[in-house]
């Protein structure tokens, strides 16, 4: 299809954005921190930065899976930097933040996808600031339970897992590695395992779903007992990544919103540009 952007995903980015985002650079450059925003190309970077927001990425930038909607790095990554948690929870003081999304790439690599690290990464953050509410965005860890009780074992405030998209585009969407089976098995544990943590996760659109389909996928969510889900508009990050098949008006984004809440669901995002970090803080308040 043309893949001329229609004008509802233009980002207006004020002067004072600017300036934000510049100090947020700065402080995450001086830390040596990576960030989703930057690696998977996120629309919403200005207007995070600039409110002094940021979804950091742990574990490195190159993810051991290929999934063909991301331009995340992917590859053979190094191994797990012990004094991250310490450079990433100094960031977070310094940025002055209150709510912290911590997210990475896949690490196949490591005996347990990378959850100690996670654990780590969430202590220290909570340590060094007892006020913050941190929101780990985490893969499927090749569905181990033990992974996910070591995460929740932390005390995280919110626990994000991404479906991605409809069941029938999901092995030719994400890497082999991963499943929509897999993905809805982990939401469901991490809500057996920690009834009171608010769980969350998503959905791309303009993948070429079917209605029929994304109602499918969001009553699957809400079966496994999901608190917040978030609907946003598939960006092609490059010419690299599976092209756009349509793009979703804001109008129809409205119409699902009123669906998801209708099913149930404690916090619905549901916008061209939402991501599952984007006005995270604003859906916990919305809950709590």
């Amino acid at each position: 299809m043309d893949e001329r952007k229609p004008g509802w995903l233009r980002v207006e980015v004020s002067t004072a954005a600017v300036g934000g985002a510049r100090r947020v650079n700065e402080v995450l450059d001086k830390h040596r921190i990576h960030t989703v925003c930057r690696s998977a190309r996120c629309p919403n970077l200005p207007t995070c930065w600039g409110a002094g927001t940021a979804t950091f990425m742990i574990l490195g930038n190159v993810c051991t899976r290929a999934c063909r909607f991301c331009s995340v790095s992917h590859g053979r990554p190094m191994a797990p930097d012990p004094e991250e948690p310490r450079r990433l929870a100094q960031a977070v003081a310094e940025l002055g933040l209150r709510y912290v999304v911590l997210t990475s790439v896949d690490r196949d690599d490591l005996p347990d996808g990378g959850a100690s690290h996670y654990a780590a990464t969430i202590r220290r953050v909570r340590e060094t600031g007892p006020e913050v509410i941190v929101e780990a965005l985490i893969p499927d860890f090749a569905g181990d339970r033990a992974a996910l009780e070591t995460v929740l074992g932390a005390g995280p405030h919110v626990v994000g897992h991404n479906l991605e998209t409809v069941r029938r585009l999901a092995p030719v969407v994400r890497d082999p590695r991963a499943s929509y089976a897999t993905s809805l098995a982990v939401l469901q544990d991490l809500k057996a395992l920690a009834p009171e943590t608010v769980t969350k996760s998503s959905l791309l659109l303009g993948l070429g779903e079917a209605e029929e389909e994304v109602g499918e996928a969001l009553a699957d969510l809400r079966v496994a007992g999901v608190d917040v889900v978030v609907l946003g508009q598939y960006l092609r990050p490059t010419p690299r990544q599976l092209p756009v098949a349509r793009y979703v008006s804001p109008d129809e984004f409205r119409l699902w919103a009123n669906r998801a809440r209708g099913l149930g669901f404690g916090a619905v995002i549901a916008a061209p540009l939402a991501r599952t970090s984007f006005l995270a803080a604003e859906a916990y308040s919305a809950l709590r």
